[in-house]
C-alpha cells in the first residue's frame, strides 16, 4: 500500500510537471509567427543567464515575450527555452525550465548561443559562470570570467514551431531525453511577472507590430522602456495576418477546453478513485490497527489482572501465614503463661499444703502432750479413796456418781501421735493403799 501511494504520489507530482513545465493547456491550429532579428542587451551583472524572447498566445492572437537576462534560481542550473510543438492537429506550447542539463527545446533556433540543440553560451565553474564573448554582449572590463567560441547554429531560419506545415523536425537526442527526465525548476517569479507584463502591452501584440516587435529585448525582466531596451531589426519572415481564422482559432479555442474539461474531468475522477482507494486503505489499516490495539490492550489487561490476582493471592497468603503464626504465637504464649501460672499455683498449693501438713503434728504433739498432763493433774488433785478390803467389797457403797471421776476419754479420742514423733507419757504416781487399820 505505501508503494501504492508513492506510485499515487509520483503521478500527481508528473502531472503538475507537465502543467508547469509542458503548459499543453493552449492548443491552437494557426502557427506562431517567424521570430524577429534583433540584437542581445549588455548583461547587468556576472551570474545572469539569458532567456530568449518568443511569441506567447493570448486572448487577442500572439504576442511577443521579449527576450531578457534572468538570475538563475541556483548555482549551476541552465535554462531550458520552451517552445511551439504541433500534436493532435495543434500547436501546443511546451514551456521551459530550469536544469543541471539543457534539454530538448524542438531545435529551434533562437540564437545567443541556443542554435537548436544544446547551449553554446557559457558554462559554470566552481561556483561561477563563464560567458562566451562570441554569442553574448558581455562588458569584458567589469567581467572577466569570459572566452570565446565559435557557435554554430543548427539552422539557419527563424521558424519558431517544431512540426506541422513549415515547422522544424528535430527530435530530441539521448542527452536531450535524459536531460528532459532530470529534476526541473519551474520559471522564478519575476520570469513568470515578466510574462504577465508582456500579455498586458498592446504593442507585442503580432497583430500590432507584424512580426517586429518593438521591444524584442531588455535587460532586466519587466522593464520595456529605457536603457537597456532594445528594438527588433526586422521580422524574421514576411508576416502573415490571420484571415478569416478567428472562428477556426475560437473553435480551437472551444475544443481545448472541452479537452481541458474532458481531462479535468477524467482527472478528478482519478483522484476520486483514488482518495476512495485511499481512505479504504486507510480504514482498513485503521481497522486492523485498532483490532490490533484492542487485542494488545486486552492482553496486557489479562496478563495485568492476572498479575493482580496472583499478586494478591499472594499478599493473602502472607497475610493468613503471618495471621496464622501470629496466633500460633499467642497461643503458645498464653499455654506457656498458663503452664507457668498453673505450675506456679501448683507450687504455692503444695507449700500451703506442706507447711498445713507441718504445721499439724506439731499441733496434734502439742494437743497430746497437754491431754496427759491435763489427765496428771486432775488425778493428783482429786482425793485419793480408800480402796474396801477385798471382803468388804460387796458390801461398800457404791461411789456416787457425780463424785466419782470421769475417764480421760476426750484424750483417748484424739489421733494418736507417731511412735516415734511422740514421747510415751509418763505413768502416773499409783497412789498407796492405806491401811484402814491404821486410821
Amino acid at each position: 500500500m505505501r508503494n501504492i501511494r508513492s506510485l499515487l504520489l509520483s503521478l500527481l507530482i508528473l502531472a503538475m510537471s507537465a502543467t508547469a513545465f509542458a503548459q499543453f493547456g493552449v492548443s491552437i491550429i494557426i502557427a506562431p509567427p517567424a521570430l524577429p532579428v534583433y540584437t542581445q542587451p549588455m548583461v547587468p551583472a556576472a551570474g545572469y543567464l539569458w532567456t530568449p524572447g518568443y511569441w506567447s498566445y493570448g486572448d487577442d492572437g500572439y504576442f511577443w515575450v521579449p527576450g531578457t537576462w534572468i538570475m538563475p534560481p541556483e548555482v549551476g542550473l541552465l535554462w531550458t527555452p520552451g517552445y511551439w510543438g504541433w500534436s493532435n492537429n495543434a500547436y501546443a506550447w511546451n514551456g521551459g525550465y530550469w536544469g543541471p542539463q539543457v534539454g530538448f527545446y524542438g531545435g529551434v533556433n533562437y540564437g545567443f548561443g541556443f542554435g537548436g540543440v544544446g547551449y553554446g553560451g557559457g558554462y559554470w565553474q566552481n561556483g561561477a559562470f563563464s560567458y562566451n564573448t562570441s554569442v553574448n554582449n558581455v562588458n569584458v572590463t567589469e567581467i572577466h570570467n569570459v572566452y570565446s567560441k565559435t557557435v554554430i547554429n543548427a539552422t539557419v531560419n527563424h521558424v519558431s514551431y517544431n512540426g506541422g506545415a513549415g515547422g522544424i523536425t528535430a527530435r530530441p537526442t539521448q542527452a536531450e531525453e535524459t536531460a528532459a527526465h532530470e529534476q526541473h525548476t519551474p520559471p522564478t517569479a519575476i520570469q513568470n511577472q515578466h510574462v504577465q507584463a508582456a500579455s498586458t502591452n498592446h504593442a507585442l501584440l503580432a497583430s500590432v507590430n507584424q512580426g517586429r516587435p518593438a521591444v524584442a529585448a531588455t535587460a532586466k525582466a519587466g522593464e520595456f522602456s529605457g536603457q537597456g531596451v532594445v528594438a527588433a531589426k526586422a521580422a524574421g519572415a514576411p508576416y502573415k495576418a490571420v484571415e478569416n481564422k478567428p472562428a477556426a482559432n475560437k473553435a480551437a479555442a472551444t475544443r481545448s477546453s472541452e479537452n481541458k474539461a474532458t481531462a479535468s474531468k477524467a482527472a478528478a475522477v482519478r483522484s476520486s478513485e483514488n482518495k476512495a482507494a485511499e481512505n479504504k486503505a486507510a480504514a482498513t489499516r485503521s481497522s486492523e490497527n485498532n483490532a490490533a490495539e484492542n487485542k494488545a490492550a486486552a492482553t496486557r489487561s489479562s496478563e495485568n489482572n492476572a498479575a493482580e490476582n496472583k499478586a494478591a493471592a499472594t499478599r493473602s497468603s502472607e497475610n493468613n501465614a503471618a495471621e496464622n503464626k501470629a496466633a500460633a504465637t499467642r497461643s503458645s504464649e498464653n499455654k506457656a503463661t498458663a503452664s507457668k501460672a498453673a505450675a506456679a499455683r501448683s507450687t504455692e498449693n503444695k507449700a500451703a499444703e506442706n507447711k498445713a501438713a507441718a504445721a499439724r503434728p506439731a499441733e496434734n504433739k502439742l494437743t497430746a502432750n497437754k491431754a496427759p498432763a491435763t489427765r496428771s493433774s486432775s488425778s493428783e488433785n482429786k482425793p485419793a479413796h480408800t480402796q474396801p478390803a477385798p471382803s468388804q467389797k460387796a458390801a461398800a457403797p457404791e461411789a456416787h456418781p457425780e463424785s466419782a471421776p470421769r475417764p480421760a476419754t476426750a484424750a483417748r479420742a484424739q489421733p494418736a501421735p507417731h511412735p516415734q514423733a511422740a514421747p510415751r507419757p509418763e505413768t502416773a504416781p499409783r497412789p498407796e493403799k492405806k491401811d484402814p487399820g491404821k486410821e
